[in-house]
């Protein structure tokens, strides 16, 4: 009896009136399930409350959607952390945001520079750790390579295949950097950067998302189909809102660019 209060104490009183249940189209617990089964109990309590996650309005029309999916994290982490899936989520959307902040510019400033990564056979380093970034003029920027001449070539390199449209010119250990004029086949030119940008943050999201899903598959044998179904859907709808993000981000740094 003492068992059997235990299990009763913490559920709703919605778990102990199965004509309410019903009446709210709820799953019921299995026979016997606050008594005798404790495990069973648990299971009963979480597909529940997972089901009373999922929107239940209709659409009417043509703005007819699908139900949105809104699962607590607490209740599926011993399957998958889902807080941790929309943090890898948003590091790609962040990303893509400092892309375009540093690289995507119509004036090209020595700060985007900086942080262009140089493969060298130390390692990977920021240029600007290898070289001091300068600007001469307007229409030209130097980089002394002085402190690691073997570097050099590596740094230029990496200019050049940086994404941004430079052509540097290799003069002993200092490199020089014309500015490209600020035409509109240069916006133009970034403004295809930026798609191309954006077009491999949506591949990285779609490894986060399938990486994800995944996980969850790997969990079929110890949950229920009908909750492997809602998780993949919550993921698929966490990727669709990041994918919406970088869209949106696009088209404002495309209308930045173009003028």
């Amino acid at each position: 009896m003492a068992v059997a209060l235990r299990c009763l104490r913490p559920l709703p009183s919605l778990l102990l009136r199965s004509s309410f249940a019903m009446s709210r189209g709820l799953p019921q617990a299995p026979r016997g399930c606050p008594a005798l089964l404790l495990e069973g109990c648990r299971q009963c309590v979480q597909q529940m409350l997972l089901s009373r996650h999922m929107a239940t309005k209709k659409a009417k029309g043509k703005g007819q959607s699908q139900a949105k999916v809104n699962i607590s994290a607490a209740l599926v982490e011993d399957i998958i952390n889902l807080e941790e899936t929309s943090e890898d989520m948003q590091a790609v959307v962040e990303a893509l945001k400092e892309d375009f902040s540093r690289n995507l510019n119509v004036r090209t400033s020595p700060g985007a520079l900086d942080h262009i990564t140089v493969v060298t056979k130390d390692g990977k380093f920021p240029l600007n750790q290898l070289g001091q970034i300068s600007q001469k003029s307007p229409q030209l920027m130097i980089v002394n390579m002085t402190s690691f001449p073997e570097s050099t070539a590596a740094a230029a390199k990496a200019i050049r295949e940086s994404g941004m449209n430079l052509n540097p010119e290799v003069d002993g250990t200092v490199i020089r950097v014309p500015v490209p004029k600020v035409t509109r086949e240069h916006r133009e030119s970034l403004a295809k950067l930026a798609k191309q940008s954006t077009n491999k943050s949506k591949e990285a999201l779609r490894k986060v998302r399938s990486k994800s899903i995944t996980q969850v598959k790997k969990s079929k044998n110890n949950v229920s189909e009908d909750t492997i179904r809602l998780l993949e859907k919550q993921i698929q709808q966490m990727a669709d809102e990041a994918a919406t993000e970088m869209d949106k981000l696009l088209a404002a740094k495309t209308k930045e660019l173009l003028g």
